[in-house]
């Protein structure tokens, strides 16, 4: 669900501008702070002083979390034997103890790192019928993937090449700007190469970064795409050891919530509930939340078990929100998700889910995204299920992230997404743009909110929200059918604005259900 900063097109290398953004913005407020933030320092400078919060069990179903970063450890939930065990019970007393979460993408031989697309899957298992449309439709996307991922990975190797090739003329391992900016390309490729090392160097001057993070992080996302995520012959749930093809089958995976790769879910957590005002790190937006942690994402699509069983692992351990950033295209089995949704509906759990960065149309038939919130057997859709798009921070036709998906009906509201600095594993911080950063924050306020009125229902929360947004008052633009449209946000989103904790808060105050 991230979004890569640097754009490969076979061997065009081109770089996205550099954000110049606050670190925190998103908790700032548009007229005092002239961006497009949601207002949240302001709602704890003017509202909440005096005002006593409960503490509010928010689940992040996501790739894991490193619960001992600095600015976390204090806010993460620990079981400590409370809840009647789903896993091991190492004691065999019932319970399973001492643990921060659940990790459904683990076993007794470890824990899945890698895995494929959905579409891949379904392909290898033959779901639909060679014949049918569906499988064609599916084959093509494939087939256009693949051949996506191969020229980016011979896109950018030949420009790593050529790059290694300067930098060992140039006779520094570790080049400034000034040295490029010196340097005499001999050939065509170099000129090319050495215009967009430049630029970088301009926005970034760390070349050691520009190397690591942007061209290394980009050609072993798209070698993975090829080795794992897009290979056919690669299928590693064998790790997990339980029944794949059995859908109700609840108890299985291990306590590991941390995982081999737990930037996504650390950088979402720090969002929602970083420990605030501690001189350290960021401030999260809810001061008093519990974060458990459910692994259900490995770096690949989820998988619709492991996605259903995480939602009632939450809603069964007393989760009251549950954040996730995370999506597909295709689905195994969406009526397992979807059960498991109306579970966690009748315990009056709210839903938070990510939009996606693919910067669709999700009205649009063609252009599904899962899991969503209509039911797949047309029974009608989740009542407290809030589909998020990700805004920027400017008050202009730019608010709308270039990357987000959005939807009059399909997309509930916007939040800031573009630029979010937060938490990364090992007590480190870094900014990533996503509609997985946006939903977070509006996770954030609706624990808030739970936090200060707990009397309110989750679909009463969800009512808050809509109907507090800021909404602009000029038009946005979005990609339509390959072209550029001015929109206005009332056109893409059911609530037609960005979400802003001030007004939520204040709503909430005197709310009352209709």
């Amino acid at each position: 669900m991230t979004v890569y900063r640097i754009a490969f097109v076979l061997f065009v290398f081109i770089g996205l501008s550099a954000h110049a953004q606050q670190t925190n913005w998103q908790n700032k407020d548009l007229k005092s702070d002239t961006v497009f933030g949601i207002s949240t320092e302001k709602a704890y400078r003017e509202l909440l002083p005096k005002k006593k919060a409960t503490t509010v069990r928010v689940a992040v179903i996501d790739s894991g979390v490193d619960t001992t970063h600095e600015d976390l450890k204090a806010v993460i939930w620990n079981n400590k034997g409370e809840i009647p065990g789903n896993g091991v019970d190492d004691d065999h007393n019932g319970y399973a103890d001492d643990t921060h979460g659940w990790n459904f993408i683990g076993g007794p031989k470890g824990d899945v790192n890698q895995d494929n697309l959905e579409v891949t899957r379904l392909l290898r298992e033959g779901k639909d019928s060679v014949g049918s449309v569906q499988y064609q439709k599916m084959k093509k996307e494939f087939d256009n993937a693949r051949q996506q991922a191969e020229q980016n990975v011979g896109g950018i190797g030949r420009f790593r090449s050529v790059l290694d090739g300067i930098v060992k003329k140039i006779g520094k391992d570790t080049p400034v700007l000034a040295d490029f900016q010196a340097f005499t390309p001999g050939d065509g490729l170099e000129q090319r190469v050495r215009q967009v090392v430049i630029a970088q160097l301009q926005q970034k001057p760390d070349f050691f970064a520009f190397r690591t993070d942007e061209i290394e992080a980009a050609y072993t996302h798209y070698k993975d795409q090829l080795d794992y995520s897009l290979n056919m012959s690669f299928d590693p749930r064998s790790i997990v050891g339980d029944d794949y093809n059995d859908s109700h089958q609840r108890y299985y995976g291990n306590t590991d919530v941390y995982g081999p790769h737990a930037d996504h879910g650390t950088h979402v957590a720090g969002i929602i509930g970083a420990v605030r005002n501690n001189g350290i790190g960021i401030d999260g937006i809810a001061d008093k939340v519990e974060i458990m942690v459910v692994r259900v994402v490995p770096d690949g699509d989820e998988r619709d078990k492991d996605v259903a069983n995480g939602i009632r692992y939450a809603a069964d351990n007393g989760a009251r929100v549950i954040n996730m950033s995370f999506g597909k295209a295709w689905s195994k089995d969406k009526k397992a998700v979807d059960e498991a949704v109306q579970y966690a509906m009748s315990k009056d759990v709210l839903i938070i889910h990510a939009a996606g960065n693919d910067g669709k149309d999700l009205d649009d038939p063609a252009n599904q995204f899962v899991p969503n919130k209509y039911y797949a057997d047309n029974s009608g859709v989740a009542g407290a299920w809030i589909q998020v798009g990700a805004s920027g921070p400017k008050d202009d036709s730019t608010l709308v992230a270039s990357f987000s998906n959005y939807g009059h009906t399909t997309v509930d509201v916007f939040a800031p997404g573009v630029d979010i600095y937060s938490s990364t594993p090992g007590s480190h911080y870094a900014a990533h743009d996503g509609t997985s950063m946006a939903a977070p924050v509006v996770t954030g306020l609706a624990a808030l909110i739970r936090e200060y009125y707990p009397k309110l229902t989750a679909i009463q929360v969800k009512e808050v929200i809509l109907q507090s947004v800021v909404k602009p008052d000029h038009t946005v633009m979005v990609k339509r059918n390959g072209e550029t449209a001015k929109v206005s946000m009332g056109e893409i989103c059911v609530s037609g604005g960005v979400v802003n904790v001030f007004n939520a808060l204040e709503l909430a105050a005197h709310y009352k259900a209709k």
